[in-house]
This record gives C-alpha cells, sequence and structure tokens, in this order.
C-alpha cells in the first residue's frame, strides 16, 4: 500500500480540487440555494427534476422528510403517509431553517451534483487515511494528517450546510473558501511526505530570503482570495437585486474591497516575477515559479473580462479555480524549500 499511497493522495487531491471547480459553477449559475435542506435535497436522495414533485397531490405518498412547497413556505413530512382528497397541515410541519421556498431544477442538479463530488472527494480522502496506516513504523506525521484532512473535509460538509441554513451568508461563504484551501495545504503536506520516504523527491539550492519570498507571496495570495470572494459576493447581491439582463450596470458603483483587490493584484504578480527572477539567476531549480506566473497571467486575463466585458460565461469560475490552483502551487513550492537545507548541510 505505502507504494501506491502518493498515487493514492494525488487522486483525493484532484477530487478536492473538482469540488472547487464545482462549487465555482454553482456560484457561476447561482445555483446556491438549488437544494435548500442538507443533506438530502427537497428531503430526496434524487432531487426533483419538476415542481409537480414538489406540490401537494392527492392521493401520493410521502415518505417521512420529504418536502412540499406550499403557500410559498418549505413544509416537510412529519410521518411516511398518503394523501387525502385536501390538504391537511396536521400532516405536515414548517422547514424552520430558513424562509427560502424556490425551485429551479437547473439550480437543484448543479448544487446536487456539487454535493455529490464532495461526496466521492470525502471519501477518496478517508480511503488515503487508511492508508496512511502503512507508515505506522517510518512516519507517523503522515497518519495524523490524513485524518486530519478526514476531519477538515468533515467539517466543511458541516459549514456547507450552514452556508445553505444561512441563505448564503458573505462570511460563512469565505470560510468556506478558506477551509478548502487549507485542505488542499495539508494533502499536499501529505503528498510531500510520502515522496520523501519513496525517495521520490527533488532537491533544490538554498536561499534563505527566497524561502521567506514564498511564505509573503503566499499570504498576499489569501489576502487576494479573501478579498476575491467578498467582492464576488457583492457581484451575486447586484445580479440578485438588478437580473442577468442589466449586468452591465452591476460594477458601475463597486465596494471599495474591489478597488483593493485590483491593486493588489500588481503587488502579487510583481513578487512573483521576483521570485522568478531570482530562481532563474540563482539557479535555484523551482520550475513551478513559471507555473504560478502562468496562472498569475490567467487569473488578471480572467478578471479583466469580468469587468471590462461584463462577466463572459465561465470567467468567474475560471478566476476563483484559478485562485486555488494557484495557492496550491506556491504552498507547494513553500514545501519543496524544506528540502533547500538538507541540501545545503
Amino acid at each position: 500500500m505505502k507504494r501506491y499511497f502518493p498515487r493514492i493522495t494525488r487522486i483525493a487531491l484532484i477530487l478536492v480540487y473538482l469540488v472547487i471547480v464545482a462549487g465555482a459553477l454553482v456560484r457561476m449559475t447561482g445555483s446556491g440555494m438549488g437544494c435548500p435542506d442538507w443533506p438530502k435535497c427537497f428531503g430526496y436522495y434524487i432531487p426533483p427534476t419538476d415542481i409537480k414533485e414538489l406540490q401537494f397531490t392527492p392521493n401520493r405518498e410521502f415518505k417521512r422528510g420529504q418536502v412540499i412547497i406550499h403557500d410559498e413556505k418549505l413544509w416537510v413530512a412529519r410521518e411516511t403517509f398518503t394523501t387525502a382528497a385536501d390538504y391537511n397541515e396536521a400532516n405536515w410541519e414548517h422547514y424552520t431553517k430558513h424562509d427560502y421556498a424556490e425551485f429551479n431544477p437547473v439550480h437543484t442538479w448543479v448544487e446536487y451534483i456539487n454535493r455529490l463530488t464532495g461526496a466521492l472527494a470525502g471519501l477518496a480522502v478517508l480511503f488515503m487515511a487508511f492508508a496512511s496506516f502503512s507508515f505506522g513504523k517510518t512516519k507517523s506525521s503522515i497518519i495524523l494528517l490524513s485524518w486530519l484532512a478526514v476531519f477538515l473535509m468533515g467539517f466543511q460538509a458541516w459549514l456547507g450546510a450552514t452556508v445553505v441554513y444561512s441563505v448564503l451568508n458573505p462570511v460563512k461563504i469565505t470560510v468556506h473558501m478558506v477551509v478548502a484551501l487549507i485542505i488542499v495545504g495539508v494533502i499536499l503536506n501529505i503528498l510531500d511526505k510520502a515522496k520523501e520516504l519513496t525517495h521520490t523527491e527533488a532537491f533544490y539550492k538554498h536561499d534563505g530570503f527566497f524561502k521567506k519570498l514564498l511564505w509573503v507571496t503566499l499570504v498576499f495570495t489569501l489576502i487576494q482570495v479573501v478579498l476575491g470572494t467578498e467582492v464576488r459576493q457583492f457581484v451575486d447581491e447586484q445580479v440578485k437585486l438588478l437580473g442577468h439582463e442589466n449586468i452591465h450596470l452591476v460594477m458601475q458603483d463597486p465596494i471599495i474591497n474591489f478597488y483593493i483587490h485590483r491593486s493588489f493584484s500588481i503587488a502579487v504578480l510583481g513578487m512573483n516575477i521576483w521570485l522568478f527572477i531570482m530562481n532563474k539567476q540563482k539557479g535555484l531549480g523551482y520550475a513551478k515559479t513559471s507555473w504560478v506566473l502562468c496562472l498569475l497571467l490567467v487569473e488578471i486575463a480572467s478578471g479583466i473580462a469580468m469587468y471590462n466585458f461584463d462577466f463572459p460565461f465561465a470567467s468567474q469560475s475560471i478566476h476563483v479555480v484559478t485562485a486555488s490552483l494557484l495557492f496550491g502551487t506556491q504552498y507547494y513550492m513553500i514545501l519543496e524549500s524544506r528540502r533547500s537545507v538538507a541540501q545545503q548541510a
């Protein structure tokens, strides 16, 4: 199992990134409330495709916990029963987590696929944690980190539920995104430690200032992610207020965080160009500095497209996913830099 552990870890990492992609699609399509309950969707394991499935009809069996929309409210079946000719409120209890009671089949299935992806990633991380026991005699930290990843996946699922219950509270959405990046960081740590034991790692020339600069650029990226999440929430609220047909009006009077986010991107780019030049001049061996610059160019291009061309299709998703890939690449370079000390010794 130890031999295949790095591959298992990579699969878990890819699936976690797929969850981030799915989450970006949820935000892009405005499907965050596509399933108003959790973990089921309108009380079903497989969600409805037609509003008729969520309406009261006579002589129909409802299972306990299934949901209908009645009088613009969500109602949950108290027990399994078959309806009579008329609606009987005694058979139902009002859903009290929130008062959002709308059904859009596209939004429902986008959110449902997001949850399925999350469940699949959770299973992959759990499998990785069981596989980590093969390192019991050599690297107990891999076991601890693997089970930390399992805990964080569970915590992230709970956060997802609180986001729904809060009807997409901006602060909770930001925390949800940050926790996703923390999970990426933990799994990258696991992968790096596993590579050390399987002797597949590379070594890098030591430069103390370069290592510190790596940390600074990572912090800058995290600040950008938080600012970007707040700007995105503002955009979502404006779209909801103005409608998609008036999306060209969304950024006419943006919040101050937008200007900070846009200006700060220059500092992020400058810091990473500095890293790239330093790596080339000193021959430090960090090939991923080129990856970072490519990701930054995509990030900046998608940001320019959103602002200047009224949010072209998929531009928001590309922006979010690229930011998470950027974070992962930068963090992995920090992990790689730890081996530069061993080379100097």
